[in-house]
């Protein structure tokens, strides 16, 4: 990361990341070495915040209790709508049932989630995403979600616009191929795709997506970009 800022290239950290707030993300990936700060990360927690008030939308929220912080400048009474993130341990039967009894009652429901992601991986295994629940509320209420996160367009389009570049100069590199690859593309980005993280060898006969290229690793990934300048 270092030689890509030392180059003069613009960074931003796209994530998904809805258990904890940007900060306490940032102090994270600071911990283990990385020279970035909250201004360089687009994250669905704010951008969601962002639609709420464009919308004057009231969520019943349905995430994880470290991510509640970036929701407190934001009315959550009388809900008209759900947020449901990453809620971890908070995805009990009791919480998705609130959550789906909020959507229910309804006339037109609107259901926000903050990434549609199937899976993601820990140190101590594959562990269910978002995606799984916001399907179940889904099929339910019979509603259609509007995804905040990857691999939305509007969430690229955002991390794009705060960088002040255009797509076709744009590249992503990340470990899912649908969320970040597919995604990218979609908005016109080339994406390289690293054999780490959650990377399966399945991935390379994804029917749908294909990357501009494989990498072994990030380092990988910085050299060929690097090369290219």
């Amino acid at each position: 990361l270092n030689r890509i800022k030392a180059s003069g290239l613009k960074l931003r950290f796209c994530t998904n990341e809805t258990q904890a707030t940007r900060e306490k993300f940032v102090k994270k990936l600071q911990g283990l070495g990385f020279d970035i700060s909250v201004a360089e990360v687009t994250a669905p927690a704010p951008a969601a915040c962002r639609i709420l008030k464009e919308r004057n939308l009231r969520p019943h929220l349905l995430v994880h209790d470290d991510l509640v912080p970036e929701f407190a400048e934001i009315d959550k009474t009388n809900p008209n709508c759900v947020v449901i993130g990453d809620a971890a341990e908070n995805f009990t039967y009791a919480n998705l049932n609130e959550a789906f009894r909020v959507l229910i009652g309804m006339e037109k429901p609107v259901l926000l989630s903050l990434g549609s992601g199937r899976y993601y991986k820990e140190t101590d295994g594959l562990k269910l995403d978002v995606g799984a629940y916001m399907k179940a509320l889904e099929y339910a209420c019979d509603v259609q979600a509007e995804v905040v996160g990857k691999p939305s367009k509007m969430f690229f389009e955002s991390a794009l616009a705060e960088m002040d570049v255009p797509a076709q100069q744009a590249i992503m590199i990340g470990d899912d191929i649908v969320s970040d690859v597919g995604g990218a593309q979609r908005c016109g980005m080339r994406a390289l795709q690293v054999r780490t993280g959650k990377y399966r060898p399945s991935d390379e006969n994804h029917p749908h997506v294909k990357p501009d290229a494989y990498v072994n690793n990030l380092a990988e990934a910085v050299d060929i970009i690097l090369q290219q300048l």
